[in-house]
């Protein structure tokens, strides 16, 4: 089963932070700076974390450079 979320990103953060702003949509603090792509890695990690996951289990399909982005969760 697929599950896609909507992510607002805030990086460069004090601390590394998940809130859920709805259902499907979620605004996550990270202490990582948006460069060679350390910002990306640690959304995916963090995100395994807080929905139980695998981090393999996880994708970005839109957004790599932005802030917003969609995440697919394959279960």
């Amino acid at each position: 089963m697929l599950k896609i979320y909507n992510i607002k990103v805030v990086p460069r953060a004090k601390e590394n932070k998940v809130e859920q702003m709805a259902k499907n949509e979620f605004k996550v603090w990270l202490t990582a700076p948006p460069v060679d792509n350390k910002a990306n890695f640690l959304l995916i990690e963090i995100m395994a974390k807080y929905l139980n996951v695998k981090q393999r289990q996880i994708a970005i399909i839109s957004g790599v450079k932005s802030r917003d982005k969609k995440i697919r969760i394959e279960e």
